[in-house]
């Protein structure tokens, strides 16, 4: 991957790209774009209808021409701006070859406007078209997505702000919305099709080699080498499988690193910076070198201020930071993947024709201890643990909290977490280090604080713990051991209140979505209560939220991981 010039430098290319990203900013006709940045910045639709066709578009991401799906003939599609509090009708129209369905991302809404095919609807067949109304109740930064099959990856998914009915309590002076996503130029099918035959596929290149193990015994001796491998053997798994897919181009708008999307911005302004993950596998690790960010909004809910110099933005989550840049400089917007196998970049700058250093990526993540639940941030009460050794058969001896699945689990489920931890106050693989090491202060869910005091004080009045189960190898991924089609629908009574405990008994990070309802975030502060639609679950760790079960209907509980989703998956059912 070629990246955009140093700091200083110019190139044609990016002289090019920044007069027309430029041009568009402005309102103004731009330059042609060059050959590999044929996507046009993301449009902006406002009001209260919408009519939004789903179709194909040529592009050329990688220097290789392919074929992406697209919304009014543009990928990403538009973005939709909307009103708190008014009515807005979304006509949607499929001129595919095959289904499609749209779901709208973290709102609050009448299950029949969810989009979920199968559950809430039949889906839109070609030809055809479907209706969308709905009353919008939230404010903030959201997003939409296809969810027919593999349809996101090819590029069905945009972006949604929300105005709020009254003063928006966060003020700028610039607002832009920077929509991370990856794009690869093989077929989706076939690389589920990889990744159930080895789901090791894709991560082949990065698993450890004999330069490895020499240079470990060279650094830390024999005996704490074979140690430190011992448990990995048994397991049968490998410290570097952070990531499932390889081989991405990571985008910002739509735009490659090369093609470098750039903001603009006046020194001393405000500017508002509306991060969404639009992705489908990659986990980005976000930071701005030399700028530093106040974290104002989480999922599309105003929190109190947090200044952070990194954060992890996971799969179908939703961050919006502040930055007041004074220098009259570039600066890089910097997204790297977890696996540290790329990254997006843009440029945030004061004038046309700068660029920004772009960092170099950091070391390749390592799982440790902690991720097979030999270590913890805070410790798991012992009536919990003697809990959740019951629930866990036993395998590879008492040092070890993982152990091999019971035989009603069959291949489905590879480990069981018998001591999982809290992972509040984990910021995850890769940036644990990052404060002492780089001095970068690093977002964990442990900092997150409402800014409005929690809207509802009960207790739960039913509790429920659901376990994140899968084995990699075989590439089969569920809930509590069992796959969604085999799976019996969670039933919540209508205006109940209830904590959902989810363990994590994977050595993935599992990023999970529950459909139509806010997830109220138990961090510690109960007057306090950060609201998500998305929360991360560190690998052999647990996290619990409250929810309302305010609104009838059926609804699911999924990963947003694309390729897992299909099998960790639950539907839910408010009665």
């Amino acid at each position: 991957m070629t990246k955009p010039p140093r700091y200083g430098a110019i190139s044609r290319r990016t002289f090019v790209t920044g007069i027309s990203a430029g041009m568009a900013l402005l309102g103004l006709p731009g330059f042609p774009l060059p050959a590999r940045a044929r996507v046009p910045p993301p449009a902006v639709l406002s009001g209260n209808r919408f009519d939004l066709t789903l179709g194909n578009q040529p592009v050329n991401f990688t220097g290789q021409a392919n074929t992406a799906l697209s919304i009014n003939g543009a990928t990403p599609g538009p973005i939709l701006r909307w009103k708190e509090g008014q009515t807005v009708t979304l006509d949607i129209h499929n001129s595919l070859t095959t289904g499609s369905a749209i779901h709208w991302h973290g709102i609050r809404l009448p299950s029949t406007m969810n989009g979920f095919p199968g559950i809430n609807f039949a889906g839109i067949q070609p030809g055809q078209h479907f209706r969308y109304r709905f009353k919008v109740q939230q404010s903030g930064t959201y997003w939409y997505q296809g969810t027919w099959g593999f349809q996101r990856q090819k590029g069905l998914y945009g972006a949604i702000v929300i105005d709020p009915e009254q003063t928006d309590p966060i003020t700028s002076d610039r607002d832009y919305v920077v929509l991370l996503s990856d794009w690869s130029d093989e077929n989706s099918a076939s690389i589920y099709a990889n990744l159930k035959k080895d789901g090791r596929y894709y991560n082949r290149r990065r698993q450890r080699t004999a330069t490895d193990l020499w240079r470990e015994v060279r650094n830390k001796g024999v005996e704490q080498t074979l140690r430190e491998r011992h448990r990995w053997n048994l397991l049968g798994k490998s410290d570097r499988d952070v990531s499932d897919v390889g081989g991405y181009t990571f985008l910002i708008n739509g735009q490659t690193p090369e093609d470098n999307w750039t903001a603009l911005f006046k020194p001393g302004e405000t500017v508002r910076l509306r991060f969404i993950n639009a992705s489908a596998m990659t986990l980005f690790d976000l930071r701005i070198p030399d700028l530093e960010m106040t974290l104002v909004a989480a999922d599309g809910q105003n929190i109190q201020p947090l200044r952070v110099d990194e954060f992890r933005l996971g799969t179908g989550e939703t961050y919006d930071v502040l930055v007041r840049p004074n220098s009259d400089r570039a600066y890089s917007l910097f997204a790297q993947a977890i696996d540290r196998s790329g990254y997006a970049c843009g440029t945030l700058t004061p004038q046309l024709g700068l660029a920004a250093e772009v960092p170099s990526l950091d070391p390749i993540p390592i799982l440790g201890k902690r991720d097979l639940g030999l270590g913890s941030i805070s410790s798991t009460p012992a009536s919990e643990e003697k809990t959740a050794s019951r629930l866990a058969p036993a395998g590879l001896g008492s040092d070890s909290p993982i152990s091999h699945p019971s035989s009603e689990k069959g291949f489905a489920v590879a480990t069981r977490t018998q001591m999982p931890v809290n992972g509040l106050g984990d910021p995850g693989v890769g940036l644990r280090d990052h404060q002492q090491h780089y001095s970068r202060r690093v977002l964990s869910y442990a900092d997150l604080r409402s800014l409005m005091p929690t809207s509802d004080p009960r207790d739960p009045q039913r509790e429920l713990q659901l376990h994140l189960t899968g084995n990699q190898d075989r590439y089969m991924w569920s809930i509590d051991g069992i796959k969604f089609k085999d799976a019996y629908p969670l039933v919540f009574n209508h205006g109940e209140r209830l904590r959902i405990t989810l363990v994590n008994d994977t050595l993935m990070t599992q990023p999970m979505h529950l459909h139509g309802f806010w997830s109220e975030l138990e961090t510690g502060d109960g007057e306090y209560m950060p609201r998500k639609h998305t929360l991360m679950v560190q690998p052999s760790a647990k996290i619990s939220y409250l929810i309302n079960a305010d609104t009838y209907g059926r609804w699911v509980l999924q990963c947003q991981m694309l390729y897992r989703a299909g099998g960790m998956c639950r539907e839910v059912r408010i009665v």
